[in-house]
């Protein structure tokens, strides 16, 4: 009877061990990738997760691929999400990139109100006004938001707007932060496109 209790308390330890680990492990999507082949045949020339990494900031994203030209060229054979870019795109570029936003946590709301404009850099357009909290920024680009899943607040200069899956935000080189403040991770698909001084 003993060894029947002490075999159910190691896979009772076993499983709360393996949700703990499922929990823990870094968020992923899968990405595939289309092109040509030799003889002009449409093939997947990529299928498989990309990981989402906490880098610039508290929330972990993943790029799915960047365009360093306009017109972009499409023949490409390298995978151009392993291309080195920062917050913003290239010059005359693209950037498809994947975020998940946890909940805000109170350590995100006691930081510098300027660190994510300090991210940004000499790239924030000259227009618009100070910041008004720590995830506020802005940026020379076209930002295409798609919300996945989850829902967030947009804060913008003056009041917010609330946002759920399915809907969409066209982001024009203005101040907005990006705040969870449900219980979920929320999920956003950008495409950010390289623009000139507004």
């Amino acid at each position: 009877m003993k060894t029947i209790s002490l075999i159910s308390a190691l896979v009772a330890a076993l499983i709360a061990a393996t949700a703990c680990f499922a929990q823990t492990k870094p968020p992923e999507v899968r990405r595939v990738v289309t092109a040509l082949d030799a003889n002009g045949r449409a093939v997947a020339l990529a299928d498989g997760p990309v990981v989402l990494k906490s880098l610039r900031s508290p929330n972990p994203a993943g790029e799915m691929w960047v365009t360093d030209k306009y017109p972009p060229d499409y023949s490409w054979k390298e995978d151009r999400a392993q291309t080195k870019v920062g917050l913003i795109p290239p010059s005359n570029g693209t950037i498809f990139r994947i975020v998940d936003f946890p909940p805000i946590t109170p350590a995100v709301e006691k930081m510098d109100v300027n660190s994510m404009m300090k991210v940004v850099g000499d790239h924030a357009p000259a227009k618009g006004v100070p910041v008004r909290h720590p995830m506020m920024h802005r940026t020379r680009s076209l930002d295409y938001a798609i919300i996945m899943s989850g829902e967030i607040d947009m804060l913008l200069d003056d009041g917010e707007v609330h946002l759920k899956a399915g809907d969409v935000v066209v982001q024009q080189a203005t101040n907005y932060a990006w705040v969870n403040r449900g219980k979920e991770v929320c999920r956003i698909a950008f495409i950010l496109m390289d623009g000139k001084e507004p």
